[in-house]
């Protein structure tokens, strides 16, 4: 890692802009009314702009979400894995942001950039970069997968050829369901602990990849958000909702980084739908359009 001083200011500004910018676009996208803004303070330092539109004409709930929090230390969990970072204060601010669609046709995104720094008198900072996004179709379409994920390897493509194949597999394994032996969704990108091409460079290909979530999403939405549907795809749509849930409360790390640190838990848990099932043992009919979603879609493949 370079010893260039980070501009701390400088990425709080561009997460600003960002989330002003996506709720801005997803606002007029859904077309019933604006992101609702709740800004919040944190006991033990910083606080938060949520913005929440919820029971739109398109979406059913989303949350674009920027915080920027510190601390004089960082929680137990977190130096036990990064010795490094103890007896440091730190601070992270970032953009975190769910879109659920009311159509099951629709679906679900999630996208999140972030910057982390850690710092003590005489020593070098340590910090870094990371993010992505990701897709959680109910109903698959290869239009939409592809789309996605070329928007995504054009965001990388500036910064070398490994990049999007790389934390394309990244997000594969990490948007994972051990216990259901099943991916969440489709996937995207996911990357963290970026630093290796120094601040100003590394900064760039976070702005990369946080300034083609709407060119990759919003496409998507609009080509979807009108498909006539029944009661039958929403219950499928609801019981797979599920599934995103217990991705959420069990294996995300920021959803588990904000509850140690002592974040706003609405805030934090925002990402969760409105509404959702769960069924014992549920399996769909073999050659449905639901089963096509397990069976060709929820697999790891090159899109690109």
């Amino acid at each position: 890692m370079t010893t260039e001083i980070p501009d701390k200011d400088a990425v709080k500004a561009y997460l600003l802009d960002l989330q002003a910018r996506i709720s801005a676009e997803l606002a007029e996208e859904d077309g019933s009314g604006a992101f609702v803004e709740d800004a919040w303070v944190r006991e033990e330092g910083g606080g938060g702009r949520s913005r929440v539109l919820a029971d739109g004409e398109v979406i059913e709930k989303g949350g674009v979400n920027f915080s920027h929090v510190f601390g004089e230390q960082m929680p137990a969990s977190a130096t036990a894995h990064r010795p490094e970072l103890a007896g440091r204060s730190f601070e992270a601010m970032g953009v975190s942001l769910v879109i659920h669609p009311r159509n099951p046709y629709a679906p679900t995104s999630h996208a999140n950039v972030r910057f982390f720094i850690a710092e003590k008198p005489g020593a070098d900072p340590v910090w870094w970069f990371g993010g992505g996004y990701d897709l959680t179709p109910y109903y698959g379409f290869e239009e939409d997968c592809r789309h996605w994920h070329r928007t995504a390897s054009e965001a990388c493509a500036p910064f070398g050829d490994n990049f999007y194949p790389f934390f394309k597999k990244w997000c594969d394994d990490y948007f994972y369901l051990k216990h259901r032996q099943e991916p969440r969704g489709v996937g995207g990108l996911f990357f963290d602990d970026f630093n290796e091409l120094g601040f100003e460079r590394s900064f760039a290909f976070m702005r990369a990849v946080g300034d083609s979530y709407l060119p990759a999403y919003r496409p998507i939405l609009a080509r979807r958000k009108a498909l006539p549907y029944g009661e039958h795809q929403r219950q499928f749509q609801l019981y797979r909702r599920g599934r995103y849930v217990e991705f959420n409360l069990v294996y995300d790390r920021g959803t588990l980084f904000g509850l140690q640190t002592g974040g706003r838990t609405e805030s934090i848990l925002m990402s969760l739908p409105p509404l959702v099932r769960w069924e014992y043992d549920w399996q769909p009919a073999p050659g449905s359009p639901e089963a096509d979603l397990t069976d060709n879609y929820l697999t790891p493949r090159d899109w690109v």
